[in-house]
């Protein structure tokens, strides 16, 4: 099946002008004039040596030492947080070396303790064995 396709047209009806296209020297022109009038824009702004261009920087300047007093103050108060956790780390940690400590104390003194009731209750079976050879050498003898 085929489409019909409208007849092409002549090159000329197809060339894309730009309808306010007037010509170099008219584009030449207009960029000239855009160039006095940023002269001009530049030409009547303050200069740094006006009264208000002084108040401007000045505010400039108060709200730079506010914004660095307000920087100063967040460190500080960081540094304060940090100085804050270090010791209660440094406490916590001093404290679970002193249970530590503590509990290896209280291993040590059962280990200890029972030692010495061994070593008691060998010497009670000492005596006590002493004790039977004794009363029999005493009953042959």
């Amino acid at each position: 099946m085929r489409v019909a396709c409208a007849p092409l047209k002549s090159n000329k009806e197809h060339t894309l002008r730009h309808p306010n296209d007037n010509g170099f020297a008219e584009r030449r022109n207009a960029a000239a004039d855009a160039k006095k009038q940023l002269l001009a824009k530049f030409e009547s702004a303050p200069k740094p040596t006006d009264a208000e261009m002084q108040e401007r920087l000045a505010a400039r300047a108060a709200m730079a030492s506010a914004k660095e007093a307000r920087r100063a103050e967040r460190e500080a108060a960081k540094k304060a947080e940090n100085e804050r956790l270090l010791a209660e780390a440094t406490s916590v940690a001093a404290a679970a070396q002193a249970h530590e400590k503590a509990e290896a104390e209280a291993r040590e003194a059962e280990i200890n303790d029972r030692i010495s009731r061994v070593v008691a209750d060998e010497a009670a079976r000492k005596a006590e064995r002493d004790r039977r050879y004794a009363a029999r050498k005493a009953r042959q003898g």
